[in-house]
């Protein structure tokens, strides 16, 4: 085997390791057996001089010096994966691999409906979708194209801006009959039953933004907005959701005049603009949610 190969095939068990926060999760994922990955860590660590983890009875427990080559790590994934995807396929043909980067909530109500129409079109195609809202993640070559909120200031990123996403209050009609909907905004932060982030802060600095005070009566915390848009539909509160979503799962709009809508941009890194795959998915999407 390839010595280069063989070492990432080390630094990939490690990766995993260290995500999974356990060897025999690691080895699930990997579908390898637990000794198997226990060796490959053993052979890293001995390549490299130094100890990853430490060993505890809960498992394998990250050294200070392992922790530290998490980023290089996920650098050395990204560069692998990305050469991996330019060599899918000849840069003129629509064919290979194309990995599209996007939120939660994109990836599962959106962008399947509008892949498969493209996959039809151009059935050599494979797109990768990766749940992930970090704006490096084109600059590290972690995806080829990426559906962001936020316009991107980077020299390096080509960016179309389609349709602005816009968002209100909802709940359903089962959670109103309940807990009837707030005829005022100083009503609904004193009384409203809100769903917001649990450690992240995104919630607070959008209201910031709007100059609107952060409902006190949180009945349901999370920091996955696929998982805020479920508790919606379950009834559980009020919470934020996409206008779009809201008539497909009979959700009721609470205090109409609280309205954002955030710009919505399709971008790609400019070193792939002359390959055809890549361009083609690019103008896809962009004519799609255009």
């Amino acid at each position: 085997m390839n010595p280069l190969l063989s070492s990432w095939d080390l630094v990939k068990v490690y990766l995993m390791v260290m995500r999974q926060g356990s060897l025999s999760s690691a080895a699930r994922t990997l579908n390898i057996s637990q000794p198997t990955a226990r060796r490959q860590i053993e052979a890293l660590e001995d390549e490299l001089g130094v100890p990853l983890f430490t060993r505890a009875p809960s498992g394998l427990l990250p050294t200070d010096y392992g922790t530290s080559l998490m980023a290089q790590a996920e650098a050395a994934e990204a560069a692998i994966g990305a050469f991996r995807r330019g060599a899918s396929g000849a840069v003129d043909e629509d064919s290979g691999t194309v990995r599209i980067a996007c939120s939660e909530v994109y990836g599962v109500e959106i962008m399947p409906n509008l892949l498969s129409q493209l996959i039809k079109d151009y059935p050599k195609l494979e797109t990768e979708l990766v749940l992930s809202n970090r704006r490096e993640d084109l600059l590290r070559r972690e995806a080829d194209i990426a559906v962001r909120l936020t316009e991107p200031k980077q020299d390096a990123l080509i960016a179309r801006k389609v349709k602005p996403v816009g968002f209100g209050l909802y709940a359903t009609r089962e959670f109103l009959k309940t807990y009837p909907a707030p005829k005022t905004y100083g009503e609904f932060v004193e009384r409203g039953r809100f769903i917001s982030d649990d450690r992240r802060d995104f919630m607070r600095k959008g209201f910031e933004a709007a100059k609107l005070k952060l409902p006190k009566n949180i009945v349901f915390r999370t920091d996955s907005d696929l998982a805020q848009l479920a508790a919606i539909r379950a009834g559980l509160g009020i919470g934020i959701c996409q206008n779009r979503f809201a008539a497909p799962s009979h959700l009721v709009r609470v205090l109409p005049e609280v309205s954002v809508k955030l710009e919505c941009w399709i971008v790609m890194h400019e070193d792939l603009k002359h390959m055809r795959r890549v361009k083609l998915v690019f103008d896809y999407l962009v004519k799609a949610l255009g």
